[in-house]
């Protein structure tokens, strides 16, 4: 009885009608109202399981259950096992379900990773020869087909035949007795062919009259002609009634032969449905899946607190001694958790914004006590939690934020509302003492089969006692008495010890809640007395949560806080639902200065917890904000070492051309050598070119690009510092000292002009560089003048011929540098090149200097004389 009263209490059934707005088929609408919540954990589990499978499927485009052309056939196989006659819409209904159950075993069995949905799928028989024999006897009109049998076919052909005959003479009636005739129609009346006459007239058409109209103008007449051919007509109608039935009855009997299996094929399909129900109700709740928190090894139940109380009897002593506890491996998670109707409630209702909460319960704790004030969210919570409970249970996911972890539960009983009532001489205590009394019943089963009895005539089976959850303790654990099972159970308590005079409830609510402490899982309570906030302090088991009162808005906030008892806040909501301001200040004098003083510290509590959240928010924002930074951080790495990849492969190709060209060159000086005579000067000229090969080609042998010279700053000139790492602006030029003034920032400060640097790089010429420089030109010059004194000492001899002259006038510079290339090969013996490359523009001729001065074979060139060309003509000296 407790179990059916929990259930109206949390609002089951309310739930459950939402739950069937998600259904396919009526199959599935009916099992989702009269949802049966499991009697074990493995059959939860299964229900879980199939329910997480349904859940993947409809996640996956085109891969969601169908369950198209499935009806409820339940009783039409009913009768066919009952030798009744099916008619040819109930045939056709059984065709179209077992249609519609292929194509959903085609849908699983093509699925992947749902291997609980295949093993229901494999069940379907659905037996194709039957709906290929119902299809080809019934028509879409649900009528027996022509082509059933050949007798019936021959009967209707007969028929139609005779209805032509009957139709030519009736027509040849009405054209011939148009005027007796009230309308030019032929009609049937008992199933016999007639036509409307006139009743001043009637006997203008001699016949039988078979009807009239309301009016009596009309009557319908079967001419003497046709009443023969009616009457064959009529045996033709009782043929083919007998042979229609004849078709349906064996088709009757086919279903009936195979009623097992299709009874079997509803249930599959039921359970399918109602898993892809649970699966779309999930999803547009936005639920997670619940993981059940396993049991440890029991052991003794604390001892109550009050035992060194002298008044505490032997009996409680030797009760606590008893009673054995189920260790939880892990606390109960539920974060976010919003209430399922509440959500339907502002989806479809327009309801208010719901607000989620928070329940985190640790392993040890078997009370929860929620404070606070009135309209405040206390009993939303507890019809919360209930449903989270059984939602669980059966196989459902729970609204609530991953990872979502509860105890299975084999009793959820609670005691919500007011059982007030006048016709049974109830007072609201009484109806609580009356309620709560059920509750310990079911927690004091008396004995095994008295437990077992009690749940097979219970109204709600699904939530018996099971029998052995745990292993049976050894002599270490005592068994306890029948009387005192292990405790699974979740007890939800409302206003608890509520109703009578205060003291008395509140020491009522204390014995209460210590009792539940050691019979019961989990009991989570609401109240106002302030005594039970003390018990957290005094029992290990025994936690305290509060509702929280925003003294701001004067409104609560709905949101539950862990730790804190909390305040009723009653004077404070009194006067916001409009009581006198006059009364409330004179409560307000009546309120003892003890009670004022903890309501002061636990508002410091609630305040200081707020601070708290609000860092804890600001951190986790921050941590997102780093999150987010580091991808980005992440995504720009990658992206560089993607960059420096392709840069290392262009280098690779650069490298291999570069390589490729020097072995070119190379194999052109080693065959000159082994062409020409083999004299030490050649050899030399041939490790010089090698040299210069490698000095262009290798970048070890290649020198850094030197700072630009030449800057030399001014007065209001951007600078940069770079032992400073600064941009500063210059305030006045260089002293004589080679010093400055410049500012960055508010900072001035004077710096040597060797410090700094222009913004594109360029190093100032310091006097101490200017001089380098002067004593390098010249060394330089004068290293150059005792090389060219041997060479005036030996001028060479250049004389020009045809082998040693090429005229590119004309050519583009670009295939000029390949006849250029190809000409000093062969002007190699000759050690000169005269170079014809015309005045024009002068682009030819810069084009040739700029080849010849890079060019490994060429020691210097120079314009030719007057004579020779002048400015036309180029001379190239070779090696």
């Amino acid at each position: 009885m407790i179990q059916a009263e929990t259930l109206e209490l949390l609002e089951w059934p309310r739930l459950c009608q939402h739950l069937a707005t998600f259904a396919a088929t009526k199959l599935g609408v009916a099992a989702a109202l009269d949802l049966q919540i499991p009697a074990t954990q493995a059959q939860t589990a299964e229900l879980l399981a199939q329910t997480e499978e349904a859940y993947q499927l409809e996640s996956r485009p085109g891969a969601a259950l169908s369950f198209e052309g499935i009806q409820d056939i339940g009783s039409t196989l009913q009768r066919a096992e009952l030798q009744g006659l099916l008619g040819g819409e109930e045939l056709l209904a059984i065709a179209t379900t077992l249609a519609g159950a292929r194509q959903l075993r085609r849908i699983v069995d093509s699925a992947t990773d749902v291997p609980i949905l295949k093993e229901l799928a494999s069940q379907l028989r659905t037996y194709p020869e039957i709906e290929q024999e119902i299809h080809r006897c019934i028509d879409d009109r649900a009528r027996v087909a022509d082509r059933a049998t050949p007798k019936l076919a021959g009967i209707r052909v007969q028929m139609r035949q005779l209805r032509d005959r009957i139709y030519q003479i009736l027509q040849g009636i009405l054209q011939r007795q148009s005027n007796a005739v009230q309308e030019q129609v032929i009609t049937q009346r008992s199933s016999r062919f007639v036509i409307p006459v006139k009743a001043p007239q009637k006997d203008a058409i001699p016949g039988i009259v078979h009807d009239s109209s309301a009016s009596g103008a009309t009557l319908y007449v079967e001419p003497h002609n046709t009443v023969n051919l009616n009457n064959q007509m009529r045996q033709l109608l009782r043929q083919e009634q007998a042979e229609e039935e004849a078709v349906r009855r064996a088709l009757t009997e086919q279903v009936a032969a195979v009623k097992p299996d299709l009874d079997r094929l509803l249930v599959v399909v039921t359970t399918l449905d109602l898993a892809a129900a649970k699966a779309r109700y999930s999803f547009w709740l936005q639920a997670n899946p619940p993981k059940f928190i396993e049991f440890g090894e029991p052991e003794l139940a604390p001892k109550n607190p009050d035992k060194l109380d002298e008044e505490n009897s032997e009996e409680e002593t030797a009760e606590n001694s008893r009673s054995l506890i189920p260790n939880l491996r892990s606390p109960i998670t539920l974060r976010q958790l919003r209430h399922p109707l509440l959500v339907w409630q502002q989806q479809y209702e327009q309801g208010f914004a719901v607000v989620p909460v928070d329940l985190t319960i640790s392993p040890q704790i078997r009370v929860v006590a929620i404070t606070g004030p009135n309209t405040g969210g206390k009993t939303v919570t507890l019809k919360t939690l209930g449903l989270a409970a059984l939602m669980a249970k059966a196989g459902m996911f729970v609204a609530a934020r991953e990872p979502v972890e509860l105890p299975w539960f084999d009793n959820i009983l609670a005691d919500i509302g007011d059982e007030q009532s006048l016709q049974q001489s109830l007072s609201t205590f009484s109806g609580h003492i009356r309620r709560i009394s059920r509750i310990l019943e079911v927690l004091h089963n008396k004995s095994e089969g008295e437990s077992a009895g009690e749940g097979e005539g219970e109204e709600n089976s699904q939530f018996p006692i099971p029998d052995a959850q745990f292993p049976m303790p050894d002599a270490q654990f005592p068994m306890p008495d029948a009387q005192f099972p292990i405790p699974k159970s979740l007890v939800l308590l409302d206003e608890v010890g509520a109703g009578t005079d205060p003291s008395e409830g509140s020491a009522l609510a204390i014995a209460l809640l210590q009792y539940l402490a050691r019979h019961s899982l989990l009991t989570v309570a609401t109240t106002h007395f302030g005594e039970l906030k003390a018990l957290k302090y005094q029992d290990s088991r025994f936690e305290n949560a509060s509702v929280e009162f925003d003294d701001n808005s004067m409104q609560p906030t709905y949101r539950l806080l862990w730790g804190i008892p909390g305040r009723s806040n009653a004077l404070t909501i009194a006067k916001r639902l409009g009581l006198l301001t006059s009364i409330v200040d004179r409560a307000q004098t009546y309120v003892g200065g003890a009670s004022a003083d903890v309501n002061q510290v636990i508002a410091g509590l609630e305040a200081q917890r707020r601070r708290q959240e609000t860092k804890a928010r600001e951190a986790t924002q921050l941590l997102h904000q780093t999150e987010k930074l580091h991808r980005e951080v992440s995504q720009k790495a990658a992206a560089l070492q993607e960059r420096e990849r392709d840069l290392k492969i262009a280098q690779e190709v650069a490298v291999n051309e570069a390589i490729g060209t020097a072995k070119s060159e190379i194999a052109q000086i080693i065959r000159r050598l082994q062409s020409g005579d083999k004299t030490a000067q050649n050899a030399q000229v041939a490790t010089d070119t090698l040299n210069q090969i490698s000095q262009k080609h290798l970048p070890s042998r290649q020198q850094p690009a030197k700072p630009k010279p030449g800057f030399m700053p001014k007065t209001g000139d951007r600078i940069r510092i770079p032992s400073l790492g600064q941009t500063a602006e210059v305030l006045s030029g260089p002293d004589a000292n080679e010093e400055l003034s410049v500012r960055f920032g508010i900072m001035k400060m004077t710096v040597k002009l060797a410090e700094i640097e222009s913004l594109d790089g360029q190093k100032p010429e310091t006097k101490a560089q200017l001089a380098k420089v002067a004593a390098q030109a010249q060394a330089t010059a004068k290293a150059k003048q005792a090389a060219a004194e041997p060479a005036k000492s030996n001028p060479e001899i250049a004389i020009r011929t045809a082998n040693n002259s090429i005229d590119l006038r004309g050519a583009r510079v670009s295939d000029a540098e390949i006849e250029i290339d190809r000409a000093l090969s062969k002007a190699v013996e000759y050690g000169v090149l005269w170079i014809i490359h015309g005045k024009g523009t002068g682009q030819l001729r810069r084009g040739v200097h700029e080849f010849l001065a890079t060019h490994p074979q060429v020691s210097r060139f120079e314009l030719a004389s007057q004579k020779e060309g002048g400015a036309g003509v180029t001379i190239a000296y070779l090696h």
